[in-house]
């Protein structure tokens, strides 16, 4: 067992990444919760290169018992998560006529009712340690249902009404719960292929930073909802 934990759901080369190198440069032992844990074993490889440890356990966000059992095991094998991370995401751009009903609902599971799952399972330990940190990745559809991103949007919508929800009724209690929109694109090579090099791009590390500084806050100033984007974006 170790005396910091963090937990983060979303492992990926992007932001996942970032978020568990910032956490472990700071003595956390960093659990990665993963659909298809073989699929990050190179990302685990190339942390264990710069002296990262993450602990990957296969997990679907989406479901409840799934769920259930990795936080059973991250308990088991790590200890109590302090900080815990929800940077799962679904996204599939169509039309509502497009759409099948299984993959708007598949998108609203991952996008929100994921984020509802880590919470019921991290809120009873942190309450009990009168501390802890839930942090939600958002993005711009929280804000604003675009033409075609209904499968995105009304997940992100639900989650940032989630996150004001939980902040509200739990920080009383010392558990810090805030949402970050990601207003832009994260500076990913999958993104750079799709989208090219030029244009403005959130930097992945500069991320994780706010991530950091969200759960180092002084409770008597904490953040509920904070948005990012790069300086170079017109808006």
């Amino acid at each position: 067992m170790v005396d910091k934990v963090a937990v983060v759901i979303g492992i990926g080369p992007g932001l996942g990444a970032a978020v568990v190198r910032r956490f472990a440069r700071e003595g956390y032992a960093v659990a990665g919760l993963a659909r298809n844990p073989a699929s990050s074993e190179d990302l685990k490889a190339e942390l264990a290169a710069e002296s990262v440890q993450l602990e990957l356990i296969p997990a679907d966000a989406a479901d409840a018992g799934s769920l259930a059992e990795a936080m059973d095991r991250v308990r088991a094998t790590l200890g109590k998560p302090e900080v815990a991370v929800y940077n799962a995401g679904a996204f599939k751009m169509s039309s509502v006529l497009e759409v099948t009903p299984d993959e708007f609902e598949n998108a609203w599971k991952v996008n929100c009712h994921g984020a509802f799952l880590l919470a019921r399972q991290v809120l009873p330990d942190m309450i009990e340690a009168g501390r802890g940190t839930l942090l939600l990745t958002s993005a711009t559809a929280a804000w604003r249902g675009s033409a075609r991103f209904s499968c995105l949007a009304v997940g992100k919508f639900g989650l940032r009404a989630l996150s004001q929800s939980l902040a509200r009724e739990y920080g009383p209690s010392g558990v810090h719960v805030a949402s970050v929109v990601v207003d832009g694109l994260i500076d990913t090579p999958r993104v750079r292929g799709m989208f090219g090099e030029d244009g403005p791009k959130l930097k992945p590390d500069a991320i994780a930073e706010t991530y950091w500084q969200l759960h180092r806050q002084d409770p008597s100033a904490w953040t509920l909802e904070l948005d990012l984007r790069p300086a170079a974006e017109k808006f």
